[in-house]
């Protein structure tokens, strides 16, 4: 079959490792490099030893993704939320397929997305693991059969964690309001302090943040004298790389446009 060549940016955060260990062990696709965010002492080493999978590979990893760009067919970036705008404009501009899984990203921001989107095959992904996006389907089956209930949204994270609520409890977030016909800013509320009555079909979030906990998701539906979770936990990061890895292939395949993780996963 056709080897996908791939371009790794942040391959020594948590997630990078894990792409390039995943992508390394694949038939189907040919490393080409990694791009560090600039000032780290690891550049011009090889990637294997940067991600630390326990071999060389014979690439590099440069300072500047103009530096391999050329040389990829698809980028994947696990990086910063500023990396990934200069990691977009690159990706534009030499014409190739894109996938960020940053969180954090403003309204502009995602918009710059979304117009790349007609240029690029673009994919914005908040979450790649598969068991997730298939708790995004129930969620909003749950939400179409549930009737009118209260639901609220608690994620868990370790202490790390930058971004609250998670890049996945907004995705919710937006799948509960978007099944109810309604904006989520428009009835969104997040945590409580004091006198706040809950207003009638409000959608609450709540974040946890400790220790090295891994990330937990639950969606409440709550009836009278009932209430149904639907709670996905993630044990590593293992499900998310696997994940991002498929969306990468998924989307070298594909012809210009804005893409999501469900259209890799036919949800």
């Amino acid at each position: 079959g056709i080897v996908m060549k791939l371009l790794v940016v942040g391959p020594r955060g948590k997630m990078g490792r894990l792409i390039t260990g995943i992508a390394a062990e694949r038939e189907d696709i040919t490393l080409v490099g990694g791009v560090a965010p600039s000032g780290r002492d690891y550049i011009g080493t090889d990637l294997g030893e940067v991600a630390m999978i326990g071999r060389s590979l014979g690439v590099p990893v440069v300072s500047d993704v103009e530096e391999l760009i050329d040389k990829c067919d698809v980028i994947i970036d696990f990086a910063t939320v500023e990396q990934a705008m200069v990691t977009l404009e690159a990706a534009v501009r030499h014409k190739k397929a894109l996938i960020c899984g940053t969180t954090g990203f403003n309204a502009e921001q995602r918009s710059t997305f979304e117009e790349a989107g007609k240029v690029i095959p673009v994919m914005l992904a908040a979450n790649t693991s598969r068991l997730v996006n298939v708790m995004y389907k129930l969620i909003e089956d749950a939400t179409k059969l549930a009737g009118d209930v209260d639901i609220e949204i608690l994620d868990m994270h370790d202490n790390t964690k930058l971004d609250s609520p998670s890049g996945t409890a907004k995705e919710i977030g937006e799948i509960v309001a978007a099944a109810r016909g309604k904006a989520l800013h428009d009835v969104d509320r997040y945590g409580r302090e004091g006198r706040c009555p809950r207003r009638h079909g409000e959608i609450a979030f709540h974040s946890i943040r400790g220790g090295d906990i891994s990330s937990s998701h639950t969606t409440y539906f709550v009836g009278p004298g009932e209430r149904l979770e639907i709670t996905h936990h993630s044990q590593s990061f293992k499900c998310f790389a696997a994940g991002a890895v498929d969306c990468a292939v998924f989307l070298g395949k594909q012809s210009v446009g804005s893409y999501t993780v469900q259209d890799c996963f036919g949800l």
